[in-house]
């Protein structure tokens, strides 16, 4: 609990005890920590060095702990100046940046980042320093360029960044991609689909880009885009692909339709947008964990609903009622 006014395990510990002790000798506080008396001597010399213990003048050998409200108060007022300046010197490294930055040298405008841990590392900061926006098209391919992982986004909701994500229908197929799936739209993600992306690809408040270098089989590498004409041309790739792309909703309650007539219920809303995704009938009931029968039974009942005799018409009534999310 204190490591955030730079004590170590072995300090706080022995400062604990001094503190229940009120003072006591290296040996009586080497056995109570269960510690050796060289190291428990070593963590008080420390504590010394920053006040929160002395030696008795009374009592040669003999170590008494400072007041933690006074030795503690004045590590705290220190942390607080010092993070203070930090902020101020970051900000100023900030402003040099961006002045630097105004012009920036060609070979500047990108980064080549190779290896595993490194891409996915610089994904994750990426991800992190977002204020805005997050971009992504995502393929059926797993990789660490595409991966949005629980702990990023509940930072980056503190920030209200907003998730545009299109999926590449295979990865609708995959064993977890109905449960992510439903997860992000939970998040309110605006998420879309289409049968193919053209490449995996992250875009972090329009001002920085992240796309694979590598096929299949090679050692990962990715392309860091900065503020330039490539990065103006991958964002436009990204909304190219997000206006043709179809827009799905999963999971949602059910509601009354027009008449006073039972809706939808989740389920059939699931079955609905997976077809309207473009997956077979086959395909949905796999994902759903439901029988071939069962999906084709909700889907003759929701053409009862709609009174349409076709899916053709079933979708065009989809939209029209606000059974699915419209573009």
């Amino acid at each position: 609990m204190l490591g955030a006014i730079g004590l170590d395990e072995a300090q706080e510990s022995t400062y604990r005890a001094l503190v229940a002790l009120g003072a006591a000798e290296v040996p009586d506080l080497a056995h109570r920590l269960t510690l050796p008396e060289a190291d428990t001597e070593r963590a008080l010399r420390r504590l010394e060095r920053q006040g929160l213990a002395a030696r008795s003048s009374a009592r040669t050998g003999r170590w008494v702990a400072a007041p933690p409200g006074v030795a503690l108060g004045a590590l705290l007022t220190q942390q607080r100046h010092d993070l203070e300046q930090a902020e101020v010197t970051a900000a100023l490294l900030a402003e040099e940046y961006r002045a630097e930055a105004a012009e920036p040298a060609v070979h500047d405008l990108v980064e080549v980042v190779t290896g595993a841990s490194a891409v996915a590392h610089r994904f994750v900061q990426l991800r992190l320093g977002a204020t805005e926006e997050v971009c992504a098209l995502v393929t059926g391919n797993p990789a660490a360029v595409s991966g949005m992982d629980d702990e990023v986004r509940e930072r980056a909701a503190t920030r209200e960044v907003t998730y545009r994500v299109v999926l590449e229908r295979e990865v609708l197929t995959l064993p977890s991609g109905i449960t992510e799936l439903s997860a992000a739209l939970g998040r309110d993600e605006q998420v879309r689909v289409v049968e193919k992306v053209p490449t995996r690809l992250v875009v972090v408040d329009r001002t920085v880009a992240m796309v694979p270098l590598t096929g299949r089989g090679a050692e990962p590498a990715a392309l860091v885009v900065h503020a330039s004409g490539l990065l103006e041309s991958l964002t436009g790739l990204f909304e190219a692909v997000w206006r043709e792309a179809l827009p799905l909703r999963l999971g949602v309650d059910g509601r009354a339709s027009e008449g006073g007539l039972p809706g939808p219920d989740a389920t059939d809303l699931e079955v609905l947008s997976l077809l309207l995704a473009g997956m077979t009938d086959a395909s949905v009931a796999k994902q759903l964990e439901l029988g071939l029968r069962t999906v084709q039974r909700r889907v003759k009942g929701l053409m009862e609903l709609a009174g349409v005799t076709t899916r053709l018409q079933l979708g065009w009534h989809a939209y029209e009622r606000g059974w699915v999310a419209r573009g």
